[in-house]
């Protein structure tokens, strides 16, 4: 465990804004809105000021939801080295499932944007003191009767720092690495949100670890498009860059691939982190059409010539990302297999990844070129372990973890917490997968996802959508199960649909022989019985998951 005074979280941060303090550190992107560390160091210490005004004590919530922004990532770290917990609530909530978590983490300070705040009442915020908009940080909605406004906490600042707020200024609070940093309400694919209670060390081992590797670093620069909310944007692009002297950008809008490609050619980000999803649209709309026509599709069977082709192809997807960048990682849901196959033929720098909420969110992770196919890499050396519990006949069994990066457990749920751990210690991850001899780990499917043959053979529902989702006119698919036949819901590539011409009967004719081709690569018992089709897209989390739970009925006619 960290416990020197260099890797405790807080000091972290306080060394970071004095050795950078001239340093550009965060910018909204496609504004003027650039803050340098000295700036923000400055508007922390002012959001210090306005907590103690409002009357908020160490260890008590703040509450933050809105899309990415300057003040965002301001209000984060306010909180922590003021010795508060930080509670992020995806924007995407619901405004039912946001005043449940407000109320249930009990926090007394929330920062929210002024759109998502018209949905919410201040009445039925049981232990609310104030709300902010988190567009300019004015007063939403208060019940204080002293002035907590942010024009006053300015007017306190000039008057705490009269000769003006210098990097000798910066000291935050003392707090112990087996502190609570924050409570992150996960948005899981199966059901209800929990509470996970992050710990000061989770944070700073993943920090500390980054650092190791080289790719974060004075200068380094991150287009940080992920919603800060979730672990996995916020501990590299957010609290891994800030924490080395970098600069991010913010995306605050819906990262469609036109906006990111357009921003990666202006930021030249040093370091990518991204969800699939992304990186299969771009090779979906600019690799798969390119590659598949002659004569380029006949040139790449032909050895020699193919490289020089590929060669070509990675050059063109690496100036698209920026070109400056060292590793594009991903994670948060399963790559295509085919688009992971045709990136590593062309030696792209691409690295897959593995964790989840309740572990701050890294487990595993191995850097190209020291990577395998369709594995999400080696377990984290000396800070996490893995073991693989009850394996099938083909080694796989549930992945159970413990180490640095494991939660502390939900937050007020002991119930949820006593199920999550093992007797001796161990985290139930609820994935299925298995470890190879030279220890990289191999993810199945999800143990509440996996489905039972007629003669109780594991059916992984996810390899078979990867396979489905590489036919012709398939955006995406669900395989769900009906008594013990499977049927696959599937999201047409309207796009595709449109330009070839297809009416609703032709659609189906593709389907079906889609439906012959896909039985043709599974086993007897694996096979799809139907395809239905889906009228759009299926409905995910923030990390681009599709949430089962909301379509298991629907294999019925």
């Amino acid at each position: 465990m960290l416990t020197a005074k260099e890797d405790n979280l807080i000091k972290l941060y306080e060394n970071s804004f004095r050795n950078n303090w001239d340093l550009e550190a965060i910018t909204d992107y496609g504004t003027t809105n650039t803050l340098k560390y000295s700036d923000l160091a400055a508007k922390i210490a002012k959001l210090h000021l306005l907590f103690k005004q409002c009357g908020v004590k160490k260890e008590d919530r703040i509450a933050v939801m809105g899309r990415n922004n300057c003040n965002w990532v301001t209000v984060y770290l306010a909180t922590v080295t003021y010795g508060a917990v930080i509670v992020p609530i995806l924007q995407d909530f619901k405004a039912n499932d946001a005043l449940h978590i407000i109320n249930h983490s009990e926090s007394k300070v929330l920062f929210i944007t002024d759109l998502i705040w018209e949905g919410l009442d201040l009445e039925q915020m049981e232990s609310m003191h104030v709300v902010y908009s988190l567009t300019d940080l004015k007063i939403l909605a208060t019940n204080l009767k002293k002035d907590t406004s942010w024009e006053w906490a300015e007017a306190a600042f000039a008057k705490a720092y009269p000769k003006g707020y210098t990097k000798e200024d910066v000291a935050y609070a003392e707090r112990s690495n087996a502190e609570v940093a924050s409570i992150n309400y996960t948005s899981g694919t199966t059901g209800f949100s929990k509470g996970v209670i992050t710990p000061c060390n989770a944070l700073a081992s993943h920090i500390k670890w980054f650092f190791t590797t080289g790719l974060i670093f004075p200068g380094c620069r991150h287009v940080a498009f992920l919603p800060l909310a979730h672990a996995y944007g916020c501990i590299v692009d957010f609290l891994g860059s800030l924490a080395a002297g970098g600069h991010t950008y913010f995306i605050g809008r819906t990262p469609s691939p036109k906006i990111l490609l357009q921003a990666f050619k202006e930021v030249k980000p040093t370091l990518i982190i991204s969800v699939p999803l992304i990186l299969e649209k771009v090779y979906r709309k600019q690799i798969a059409p390119q590659i598949s026509k002659a004569p380029v599709s006949w040139v790449l069977k032909v050895p020699y010539l193919d490289e020089v082709v590929l060669s070509k192809i990675r050059q063109q997807l690496i100036d698209a990302f920026g070109g400056e960048f060292k590793q594009l990682i991903l994670g948060g849901a399963p790559l295509n297999a085919e688009v992971e196959a045709f990136m590593r033929r062309i030696k792209f720098p691409l690295t897959v990844g593995y964790g989840m909420t309740e572990c701050a969110p890294l487990i595993s992770v191995s850097f190209y070129p020291e990577v395998r196919n369709f594995s999400c890499g080696k377990v984290l050396d000396g800070i996490m372990e893995a073991r693989i519990v009850n394996p099938n006949s083909e080694g796989v069994g549930e992945i159970q973890v413990r180490g640095e990066h494991v939660m502390l457990g939900y937050y007020k749920n002991n119930e949820a917490t006593k199920e999550a751990f093992t007797k001796d210690g161990w985290l139930r991850t609820g994935d299925l997968g298995y470890i190879d001899n030279d220890g990289f780990l191999y993810i199945k499917g999800r143990n509440k996802t996996m489905l039972l043959g007629p003669n109780g053979q594991n059916i992984y529902p996810e390899e078979i959508e990867a396979k489905l989702n590489n036919l012709p006119y398939v955006l995406e698919s669900l395989v769900i199960q009906h008594e013990d036949r499977l049927v696959a819901l599937v999201c047409p590539d309207y796009d595709a649909v449109d330009a070839d011409g297809l009416d609703r009967e032709k659609l189906e004719e593709f389907m079906e022989k889609n439906r012959k081709d896909l039985n043709a690569q599974l086993a007897g018992y694996e096979q799809v019985n139907k395809i239905k089709l889906y009228p759009h897209e299926f409905e995910k989390t923030p990390k681009k998951s599709i949430k089962r739970f909301l379509y298991t009925q629907m294999a019925q006619d």
